[in-house]
């Protein structure tokens, strides 16, 4: 399991995975799950992983591959016009790799379940993000909601659906989605540090605010002994009821 994130604010975009994957609780590793694509000054495309580890690399190779080997009868995610357009791509890539190993891990018993998160900015359009199916299908985020969670995810969306303003400093919202990690990892040992953060400011087309929180972070530790602290106080003053 994992837990991947990732914000659409009128700043910018923020990105960010854990690194755990698990076959038990005496099988654990470590991965990156957050994957980028980076033509500076043009385009900066970031795809957030989570599911089966072997498919999910397969999609990230094979989107890989086609950039190394690109020719003019094919596009690529470095040459496709717009973010839409890369979306097609991923989507492609997933169906593809469905087309020669589904059947196989179908035969095992095992699941073809894997989700992505795709966002970035072209020069020539603003920055956007889409959640990817295992289909190969996609959606692209709101105004409404302006944030996609993929993997476990149900222990970070209640802070994220409280606190999230589109109007968010970059800063700002990189410490809330990691409050959104602090309470996954509190709750849910299939997801694991270190987790990977990125901040894209709109127009700079640079992938050069990166950040690896290990688990002695200092930083990390203080924002979760901090929130820890609030959230008690905080229930303490909440009136008690009348019983």
């Amino acid at each position: 399991m994992t837990y991947c994130v990732g914000l659409k604010l009128d700043r910018g975009l923020v990105f960010a995975a854990d690194t755990r994957t698990n076959a038990g609780v005496d099988n654990i590793a470590t991965f990156k799950k957050l994957h980028l694509w980076e033509d500076p000054g043009e385009r900066v495309i970031v795809l957030l992983s989570a599911g089966n580890l072997a498919v999910t690399q397969a999609v990230v190779s094979l989107l890989t591959e086609h950039i190394n080997s690109a020719s003019e009868d094919h596009q690529t995610l470095m040459t496709v016009n717009t973010m839409f357009q890369a979306a097609r791509l991923v989507g492609s890539a997933v169906r593809e790799v469905k087309t020669i190993d589904g059947e196989a891990l179908a035969a095992s018993a095992d699941s073809f379940m894997v989700t992505f998160i795709l966002g970035g900015q072209i020069k020539g359009e603003p920055p956007r993000l889409f959640q990817i199916y295992a289909a190969g299908n996609f959606i692209e985020v709101s105004d409404d909601t302006p944030f996609l969670q993929i993997g476990e995810h149900k222990y970070g969306k209640p802070i994220l659906d409280r606190v999230t303003r589109t109007d968010m400093r970059l800063s700002e919202a990189a410490k809330l989605v990691l409050l959104s990690f602090d309470s996954t990892l509190r709750s849910n040992l299939s997801v694991g540090m270190p987790i990977d953060l990125l901040l894209y400011r709109t127009d700079s087309f640079s992938a050069d605010r990166q950040w690896r929180v290990e688990q002695d972070d200092p930083y990390f530790q203080k924002l979760s002994a901090a929130w820890s602290e609030k959230l008690r106080a905080a229930f303490a003053d909440i009136q008690e009821p009348d019983l």
